[in-house]
């Protein structure tokens, strides 16, 4: 029997195997596009309900406009674009959902600064959904539940079952979860310089943007690299900078819209 689900497993995980646009990466995919879109959808609607939504015209409009350029660049018409503000000056953040549902928190706007700093900000966001990086992760979860499944049965006999799935976990959480995490992160950083480059916006916005983004957080405890989602300020600037070569082949300055 556990040869049988283990079998049956990989299958699933051959079958699975998808390739992220631009970089080209492959990538486990369990999870159709459409159920993902529903579930961005779902939690969308969830976040708006209980966030503070902006009523600034004028920084409304400015997101819109970066958010539909950025879209455009993207290729991806398919998806339902949209581009809401919320009110919150105290995060520091944003994000995009499966099928294009983007969110700017108004604290991330002074460090943005002009727009460009904002369109690399959108641009990373709106890489991660184009990515399907949300499917991938719950992908790799799955994974993980199912080997974990498969050691409680293999160890069934033994006392140290609790143990053995309990070290999967930890072993699984920082071993291969967390070093994806950091590379969505990375990827979407590539992804995103190319995509404000196509939409006219300087890709060297976001080597600045990232060095007020490293400065903002100065002095914050932070976990190590290794345990961290994210990688280190500094490792994302290097990064960066190796990378913009490439953004810039695509870049061509647009009068501003």
């Amino acid at each position: 029997m556990n040869k049988l689900f283990l079998a049956g497993f990989c299958v699933l995980l051959l079958a699975g195997c998808e390739s992220v646009p631009v970089t080209g990466r492959t990538q486990l995919q369990m999870v159709s596009e459409q159920q993902e879109m529903k579930m961005g959808l779902s939690s969308f609607k969830e976040i708006l309900g209980k966030e503070k939504l902006g009523t600034d015209p004028e920084v409304n409009a400015r997101v819109q406009r970066i958010g539909q350029r950025i879209a455009a660049a993207t290729g991806r018409s398919d998806y339902q674009w949209e581009f809401k503000v919320i009110d919150n000056d105290k995060t520091l953040n944003a994000f995009c959902l499966p099928g294009g549902k983007v969110a700017v928190y108004t604290g991330i706007l002074p460090v943005a600064q002009d727009d460009a700093g904002l369109a690399a900000v959108i641009a990373h966001e709106v890489a991660h959904a184009i990515a399907r990086h949300g499917g991938e992760r719950l992908s790799q979860e799955m994974v993980v539940a199912g080997l974990s499944v498969a050691t409680v049965v293999a160890t069934s006999d033994s006392p140290n079952r609790n143990l053995y799935a309990g070290l999967l976990g930890a072993g699984a959480a920082v071993g291969f979860l967390l070093p994806y995490s950091r590379l969505h992160e990375s990827e979407a950083d590539r992804m995103g310089l190319i995509y404000m480059a196509k939409a006219g916006y300087d890709p060297r916005a976001a080597l600045s943007l990232w060095q007020r983004m490293a400065a903002a957080s100065k002095g914050k405890a932070k976990a190590p690299e290794f345990l961290s989602t994210h990688p280190a300020d500094a490792t994302r600037i290097k990064d960066i900078e190796r990378r913009l070569p490439e953004a810039l082949g695509y870049y061509r300055p647009t009068a501003p819209r």
